[in-house]
């Protein structure tokens, strides 16, 4: 694929690398076949557009392998072009290796695409490139992902199965409620029977999940629409973050989550030669939490201003003592790149530790919960039945 306003021009500039196409045809975007009138904005939709980032580790990792094989890394990025299956992601690869072409580095290349290439991978790339080092470079991003990924997928996975447990749960709690308890309670409304007080309650229940069970659809729509409303503005995002921070189980959690992937973000960079300022602006953009993020940037003004990094962090409630301790005692050694990663390690293996833990609690809680929930039902149903029967007798 060649970038160029015609195709004359395009033949021009195959020529230029001594290519010669016999059949030459031209694409249009769908940003060239509309006007700026007409256009329809769809970044909102990123999740049908995004590249994933299993492509991008795949292709690092092929292009870390053919330069340290020899390749040109012209030569590698093309070559790697082809091997991927987004057609997005190849017409990216294609205009980045004409921008190399043209002159420009790998990183300012990158950096065309920021919706692609986070600023960790462009400013490792940078590093990587200003030492030589570029294979070993996209080799360490690319081990970086996967495990990034892997703790991810660890995560998802020991979360999937009481999430479902939940949800099938509840669509069962519905629909006995809303399908099955109202006709056998018709009959006992029948036979003009004063009904005990579980049955009545059963009978309310059922009622108000028959007449408004889109309540039960409109109320979680209402309640994220306005968690997004207030994430909007400036001071309805502290405060979110500030509340999930301080869950009683799942916000320490996050902390160590976010502390894992600070420490290890920070750690990678420096060990390729990224400047420490450099560094840890990036790592608070990766923070995920505003809380965190601003304890980040007051850590790094005050490294600026001749501090220590782990000083800094230890002055907020918010941030691991552990963690901060551990960066403590890396700078002073001077090996703070090996602590950090030590860090991450740390608390990515006790995250895994802990939601194990605690999905292991949970599973059996939801168990129970379904089943005191079924047999209330069940004795509000058979209660009057009883009591039929003692007249009757």
């Amino acid at each position: 694929m060649v970038d160029a306003d015609s195709l004359p021009a395009a033949q021009s500039r195959l020529r230029d690398r001594q290519l010669y196409p016999v059949f030459l045809a031209q694409v249009r975007s769908t940003a060239d076949e509309t006007g700026p009138k007409n256009r329809i904005d769809l970044s909102g939709f990123r999740i049908f557009s995004k590249i994933r980032s299993a492509e991008i580790t795949m292709v690092t990792r092929l292009i870390a392998t053919l330069l340290s094989a020899g390749f040109p890394l012209v030569n590698a990025v093309s070559t790697v072009a082809g091997q991927t299956r987004s057609r997005k992601f190849q017409k990216v690869l294609s205009r980045i290796k004409d921008a190399i072409e043209e002159g420009s580095s790998f990183a300012d290349a990158l950096r065309l695409y920021p919706h692609v290439f986070s600023g960790v991978y462009i400013n490792m790339v940078a590093a990587g490139e200003s030492s030589g080092t570029l294979d070993v470079v996209l080799e360490r991003l690319a081990d970086f992902a996967e495990r990034r990924e892997e703790t991810k997928k660890k995560i998802q996975a020991a979360l999937a199965y009481p999430m479902i447990m939940s949800v099938i749960g509840f669509l069962v709690l519905v629909i006995l409620l809303t399908y099955i308890v109202p006709g056998i309670i018709q009959i006992f409304s029948d036979m003009n029977q004063t009904l005990p007080l579980p049955t009545l309650i059963l009978i309310r229940v059922s009622d108000f999940f028959t007449g408004f069970w889109w309540t039960l659809i409109l109320l979680p729509v209402l309640a994220v629409l306005g968690i997004y409303m207030i994430r909007k503005t400036d001071k309805g995002e502290l405060y979110t973050d500030l509340v999930v921070i301080r869950l009683p189980v799942a916000g320490g959690l996050i902390r160590k989550l976010i502390t894992a992937r600070f420490s290890r973000t920070l750690g990678s960079l420096l060990e390729n030669g990224v400047p420490l300022m450099t560094a840890l602006t990036i790592a608070r953009k990766i923070a995920g939490n505003r809380v965190i993020s601003d304890l980040i940037q007051s850590a790094a003004d005050r490294v600026e201003q001749g501090g220590e990094l782990g000083v800094a962090l230890s002055a907020s409630p918010y941030f691991p003592r552990l963690a901060s301790r551990m960066i403590q005692v890396g700078e002073k050694s001077g090996e703070l790149e090996k602590m950090l990663t030590k860090t991450a390690d740390l608390y990515e293996r006790d995250v895994q530790a802990a939601v194990a833990a605690v999905t292991a609690l949970v599973e059996p809680v939801i168990i129970l919960v379904m089943g005191v929930v079924v047999g209330l039902i069940i004795m509000a149903v058979c209660l009057p039945i009883v009591e039929i029967n003692q007249l009757i007798m």
